[in-house]
């Protein structure tokens, strides 16, 4: 039995898991010992900021027990369509405070705009219906609201020049792409910058990352690869990547060099698609 998930709901689920540790005698630590959870993973769910995955439910009744609560009552994303291994840094994306990531092919998600987003999710190598790319597009467009307030999520996001580069839906869809990030970069809603190609190899090179801390608990640090997603909590493998955001930041143009950056490149999308209409 899966129940709606929604704050209120992961609240509840958190506060049942808090009543039961404290019942059992068990702090967090000891907890984390038992199930093999992290403890700040546990402090997630207290809080209710997160929810476990089957697995770690099954960990939690076995040492919690014996009723099967945390299996039987696991929340799901209520109707949000995403790649599975997101879900997880898709729920911390919506309370985050501050957001750092590095975009080495694709434009971010939260920065993507209907069209460019649609040609994303239209391509690929597995064939999608209208019916699912359009659920996915909303579920995409919705994930950009967190930008409609002015200071919170504070958005860092390096762009590798090759995200700039990149023909996706021609050259009208990128230079609306392009204008709109420039747009936010220019309103100081996000800081935007751009890894030239020039930088040569970075610290960032491997994939896409995104960090993120949180008002009252630990940062942590998503990664993602080809089919492929992992979030980490461990404090040495979040510090690590912290340390190699650093480094590339480094090596990036400035703020105001990138926003002339993605403005000529914008510019040269303008004119191709000039040429289009025009033959």
């Amino acid at each position: 039995m899966a129940i709606e998930d929604n704050p209120e709901t992961r609240r509840k689920y958190g506060e049942e898991l808090r009543r039961r540790r404290e019942a059992a005698g068990l702090t967090q630590e000891q907890l984390s010992e038992i199930t093999i959870i992290s403890r700040t993973h546990i402090a997630h769910m207290e809080a209710g900021r997160r929810r476990p995955d089957i697995a770690d439910a099954r960990r939690l009744d076995k040492a919690l027990g014996p009723d099967d609560f945390f299996e039987r009552f696991l929340p799901t994303l209520d109707g949000k369509a995403v790649a599975e291994h997101f879900a997880e840094a898709l729920e911390f994306e919506g309370v985050a405070t501050v957001i750092r990531e590095y975009a080495p092919k694709l434009v971010p998600g939260i920065l993507q705009t209907e069209a460019y987003a649609r040609e994303v999710l239209s391509s690929g190598s597995s064939a999608k219906s209208d019916e699912e790319r359009d659920k996915l597009l909303g579920t995409r467009l919705e994930r950009a609201r967190i930008l409609d307030e002015f200071d919170s999520p504070v958005v860092w996001t390096i762009l590798d020049e090759a995200v700039l580069r990149r023909h996706v839906g021609g050259p009208q869809v990128m230079c609306e792409q392009l204008r709109h990030i420039l747009g936010m970069g220019e309103s100081r809603r996000i800081r935007v910058h751009v890894l030239p190609f020039s930088a040569g190899y970075h610290a960032l090179m491997e994939g896409f990352v995104s960090l993120m801390w949180f008002k009252d608990l630990p940062p942590i640090a998503y990664v993602e690869g080809l089919k492929s997603g992992r979030v980490w909590e461990e404090p040495s493998v979040v510090r690590e990547c912290q340390v190699a955001y650093d480094h590339a930041l480094g090596d990036a143009l400035s703020h105001r060099k990138s926003l002339a950056k993605i403005r000529s490149v914008a510019e040269e999308y303008e004119h191709a698609a000039r040429q289009d209409q025009h033959p």
